[in-house]
Parts: C-alpha cells; structure tokens; sequence
C-alpha cells in the first residue's frame, strides 16, 4: 500500500479506500475521481502545493470544485504572496506523483491549510497516494494527522 494509506493504519484512524482505473489522457485529477467514484466534487479535496515568498513549500487543501485562492493562503500562511508549486519540486517534496499527492504520508512535513469549507462535512475524500486511489476520512483526523490550520482558501 502506499506511506498514506499506512500512515492512517499507524494512527489508527477509520478510513476506506475507493480504487478507479485512472485515464492517462485526464488533466483533471480531482474531478476524475469525483465522477468514477460518482461522488459530488464538494466532497471530493485536492491537495495542491505552493511556494510562500520566503521560499518555504506548504500545503492546500480544497474541494476539487473550487480554485485556490492565493492571496488567502499567503495571508494564512502568514507570508505576502504564494504561487503554485513547481509540479518537480511538490514530487520531491512529497514522494508522491501529481495527480496522486496525498496530503498523508509525505516525505516532509509541510504547514498545512485546509479550507473551511471541510467543517462542514462529515467525510472527505483525499488522495491515496497515487492517481485511482481515494481515501475517505473525517475531516477532523485529517486535519490532526497533518496539522493543517483552517483557512478561508477557496474562491
């Protein structure tokens, strides 16, 4: 399995996984999952990496239907500006392939955001670990095991 999925054994956290065969062609990872899974895209989160103006990487997370807004995730990141992530440095920050970022079981422990918008649900659909692979977990354990703040990110 993947370091996510034995991350969330490790702490003994309630989770399922949901398999789907993946499409090499698709440039939308999230949404992807969200219609083979058919589950709503609200429910479903991606995990997107951005570099803070000091240099630092940190990690979003949001429901797949909605946009990052940068100027919120710098602000709550307490830096001036933030841009998305070079797709090779989220890889070796990460271990993890994009398309399959799991916000669990990264190679480094990033800051972590996580939109308020996941309050208002009882579960979650993350990244396993690799594109076909979703974890289903309470919003709650994930913001624990990635002490992840919660922050206004979505626009």
């Amino acid at each position: 399995m993947t370091p996510a999925v034995k991350a969330l054994e490790r702490a003994g956290v309630a989770f399922t996984l949901a398999e789907y065969d993946h499409d090499p062609r698709s440039p939308a990872y999230g949404e992807e999952a969200a219609r083979a899974l058919g589950l709503s895209p609200e429910a479903v989160f991606k995990t997107l990496l951005v570099r803070l103006d000091d240099g630092r990487l940190a990690m979003a997370m949001l429901a797949v239907s909605a946009q990052l807004d940068l100027k919120a995730l710098a602000r709550a990141a307490g830096a001036r500006k933030a841009s998305l992530a070079d797709p090779a440095d989220a890889e070796r920050a990460t271990g993890y392939v994009v398309g399959g970022i799991s916000p669990l079981g990264q190679k480094k422990r990033l800051p972590a955001f996580l939109d308020v918008g996941a309050e208002q649900r009882e579960t979650l659909h993350v990244s396993g670990g690799r594109r076909g692979l979703e974890l289903c977990l309470a919003p709650s354990d994930l913001m624990r095991l990635t002490e992840a703040r919660l922050a206004a990110l979505a626009r």
